[in-house]
């Protein structure tokens, strides 16, 4: 069985398909998974190269299979599935003389598409199209899934929920990293470990993007993180040319060497990707042969993710904003009512740049759909913050849908010691992933002492164990209890708070302010009690981060407990002018639960930063009536768009939130354009752009993202879509007289097609200048077919497209 020999053994992959393919004949816009159907000989001929150089697992030519691709009379998806399993497993039946056990992976790539908000492909829709093809991989035999070259958290967890839910098939999942160790869509390595783990993948890594030497770095800092087996696909390093052939810089020998210190630092499924040979599988299965695997460890952070940030529980506390709860704030309640999402955006942005880590979401109101506006709402935050949610409900529906369309690994809040409700949360958290808040509260109450919550709160840890969830993924909640009536409460607790730490060795958490409810000068209280708990063992709070109080006390405790090196957070904060503190403070909340204006007055260009979409639409109206429509473009638009480009740029904005403030700023535009046409004038465009994806490739997320910020930067684009023959672009550019044309490609075997559209520009529009992009290029390769650019990302691109027009 596979997986009881993950981790056990050291399993070997095969290499690169599509290149093999295009020395068989593969033409530039052909698609490589149609051979399976129309020249399965020649497939087989390589899966069995493979077998034969040592391949234990062999991947099926399926990488870009789905029904956004197969959908003609005489390519059908469900024919192509099946012949390309049953020509595996006829490769083995060829290739395999030694018995041993072999396994046919069916291979599952990106769809091509961003998702929703981002993108236009819904997150169920990328769903059903995987699930069509898994369920034709099982049935035709398939021994495993194996999806790869993810870059976005979003499309992975669609794919990884249709294996797990429509399929008994064992899960690999391996994403694209760049560099710098960050996926497209920003996420980087503790948050995919995160996500991946709670969602239950039985092996994952890293393939694609680099070669190698360039993957050390990577691999380290996943084994720091992950539990499970880590696989290691890297290409034989960069693509280069040769004679007009393209051929990858990293030969057998030297790939081989890299693999088999990557096997010493602890990966246990290895294999190749692009530009990979029979030959380097070959050199890499003797010198690995006989190698034994490096067991996984056992890791025991607590991890909370979003799509690109991962909050790590134990030592420096957590603040956890509270503000996203209609409990006691009626302007909340009424945004709820009214559909008001910008309110709830604007609220959830404020409380992050006041210091919050997590941002718990509570929409439960007796008179709405809950699960719908809980749905929105956990989508809405996800598209203009980073930071990871904390789905707070007591609906089990509400609290299934959130989770299913959240972006990361949540937080839940709450499960408690009734079984009731151990029955309705644990089995989500287990399909999911998350780490979940327990009440130690049961059937009998809240236990008056600190060793009857204790004892609740090993019961809910023993109970989650049936499940699989760790106690890693449990963080305690021994209730905080309000003195005015209980007046050893807080003594309770604070006991409860230390028990629960030395005893369970879990994280803990507490709703801070219910300490002081029914006291006057709540905020004394509660900072205090605050301190006192942090020093018992709480590493997470439940606050309001516009309590100057409360963070006074936080920022304090973190300096003198060594968790803020060189007190830097204590000095920044505190370090301020006075004119600049009553800045930062004008219009905070002086009291806990006093509903005050803490958003005040937003300039256009903060709206369209944060990526509130509304908000920029209405501000622009406001602005119009006082200023001309270029002077605001010049002003307020073109400033803020600069202030993301450059986030993005230096990594602290990613690509979900760049392109949340392209579409605020296509609202404001959109309003300026009306006023503009009504007096009789017109935007000045700064030239017109040529955008398309080559021929033979379908994969349109670059060239969509340039195609919005060039937009915004007020350049006449004309997108010509994906899979364009290098024909039409060429007429297109000569009938337009196009000074710049932008091409993308995502897969090896396209590139051709990107290097022949260069070469007809050249011949029939010599003055026009080409820019390229995609993952499967790099700047020495784009100088090699030709380009004048390469741009490594979108805004690249349009600093390229201000220079050529300049």
């Amino acid at each position: 069985m596979l997986l009881e020999r993950l981790g056990k053994e050291l399993l070997f992959l095969d290499g690169g398909m599509g290149t093999l393919l295009q020395e068989k004949g593969l033409q530039p816009g052909e698609l490589p998974e149609s051979w399976n159907l129309k020249r399965p000989e020649e497939v087989i001929a390589i899966h069995q190269s493979y077998f034969e150089a040592g391949s234990d697992i062999v991947l099926t030519n399926t990488f870009g299979a789905n029904a956004l691709k197969f959908h003609s009379e005489d390519c059908p998806l469900q024919e192509v599935v099946t012949r390309a399993v049953e020509n595996v497993r006829e490769a083995a039946r060829r290739g395999v003389k030694d018995g041993r056990e072999i396994y046919v992976g069916l291979d599952i790539g990106p769809t091509g598409k961003l998702l929703k908000p981002m993108g236009d492909l819904a997150f169920e829709d990328a769903y059903e199209a995987f699930v069509e093809v898994m369920e034709y991989g099982e049935k035709a035999g398939a021994d495993l899934i194996h999806i790869e070259t993810m870059s976005d958290t979003y499309e992975v967890k669609a794919a990884v929920l249709a294996a797990k839910e429509r399929t008994s098939l064992p899960v690999f999942a391996t994403m694209i990293f760049d560099e710098r160790g960050k996926l497209l869509t920003g996420g980087d390595v503790p948050s995919v470990v995160a996500m991946l783990e709670g969602l239950r993948v039985d092996a994952l890594g890293i393939n694609c993007g680099m070669g190698p030497e360039q993957m050390l770095s990577i691999l380290e800092e996943l084994l720091t993180y992950t539990s499970l087996p880590v696989i290691v696909k890297p290409n034989a390093g960069l693509p280069k040319q040769r004679d007009g052939q393209t051929y990858y810089d990293v030969v057998p020998e030297e790939f081989a060497s890299t693999m088999k210190l990557i096997v010493e630092k602890g990966a246990c499924i290895i294999g190749g990707c692009c530009g990979t040979t029979p030959a380097h599988i070959r050199q890499m299965t003797t010198l690995c042969q006989g190698m034994k695997a490096v067991p996984p460890v056992k890791k025991h952070h607590t991890l909370v993710s979003s799509y690109g940030t991962c909050i790590s529980f134990g030592r420096k506390p957590v603040i956890i904003g509270e503000r996203i709860n209609p409990t006691g704030k009626k302007k909340l309640k009424q945004a709820l009512k009214d559909g008001d999402f910008d309110y709830i955006l604007k609220e959830g942005i404020m409380q992050q740049e006041k210091g919050a880590h997590i941002l718990d979401v509570n929409v439960g109101l007796p008179d709405i759909d809950e699960v719908a506006v809980m749905e929105k709402v956990v989508t809405e935050l996800q598209s203009v913050t980073s930071l990871p949610l904390q789905i707070d409900t007591v609906l089990p529906e509400a609290m299934e849908r959130a989770m299913r369309i959240y972006n990361g690994k949540p937080m839940i809040n709450s499960v408690n010691g009734k079984q009731e409700s151990m029955d309705q949360v644990f089995p989500l958290v287990q399909k999911y992933g998350g780490v979940v808040v327990a009440l130690t509260i049961d059937e009998d109450g809240i236990p008056d002492t600190a060793e009857g919550r204790l004892a609740i709160a090993e019961k809910i840890i023993c109970e989650a164990e049936k499940y699989g969830i760790d106690r890693k993924d449990i963080v305690v909640d021994v209730l905080a209890m309000t003195i005015s009536s209980e007046p050893e409460g807080a003594l309770v607790t604070l006991k409860a708070l230390k028990l629960v730490r030395e005893v369970c060795k879990v994280n803990t958490v507490l709703g801070v302010s219910n300490i002081s409810f029914g006291l006057p000068k709540r905020p004394v209280i509660n900072a205090h009690f605050y301190t006192m708990a942090m020093q018992q063992g709480l590493t997470s709070a439940i606050i309001n981060p516009f309590s100057e109080e409360m963070m006074n006390s936080y920022y304090a405790f973190c300096a003198l407990m060594n968790y803020d090196e060189n007190c830097a957070s204590y000095i920044e904060r505190y370090s301020k002018t006075v004119e600049e503190e009553q800045q930062s403070t004008a219009g905070s909340p002086t009291q806990a639960g006093k509903e005050t204006s803490r958003v005040g007055e937003m300039s256009l260009q903060t709206a369209i930063e944060r990526g509130l979409k509304e908000e920029a639409g209405h501000l622009t109206r406001e602005l119009v009536r006082e200023k001309e429509p270029l002077a605001i473009i010049q002003e307020q638009l073109i400033p803020a768009l600069d202030v993301v480009g450059k986030g993005f740029e230096k990594g602290t904005i990613f690509l979900p939130q760049l392109l949340m403030s392209a579409e605020a700023a296509k609202e404001a535009f959109a309003v300026l354009k009306e006023v503009l046409e009504r007096s009789g004038q017109k935007e000045q465009k700064k030239g017109k752009v040529i955008l398309a994806t080559v021929k033979g490739d379908i994969h349109d997320i670059g060239k969509n993202i340039v195609k919005v910020l060039l937009e915004n930067y007020s350049f006449d684009v004309i997108d010509l879509g994906k899979d364009v023959d290098p024909e039409v672009i060429v007429h297109t550019a000569k009938q337009e007289g196009i000074r710049l044309v932008g091409l993308s490609a995502l897969m090896t075997t396209t590139v051709v097609s990107m290097e022949e559209t260069i070469r007809l520009l050249r011949e029939h529009c010599p003055d026009c200048k080409v820019m390229v992009g995609g993952a499967v290029l790099n700047p020495e390769y784009a100088e090699m077919i030709g380009a004048d650019f390469y741009g490594k990302d979108a805004m690249q691109s349009v600093y390229y497209a201000q220079h050529v027009f300049a």
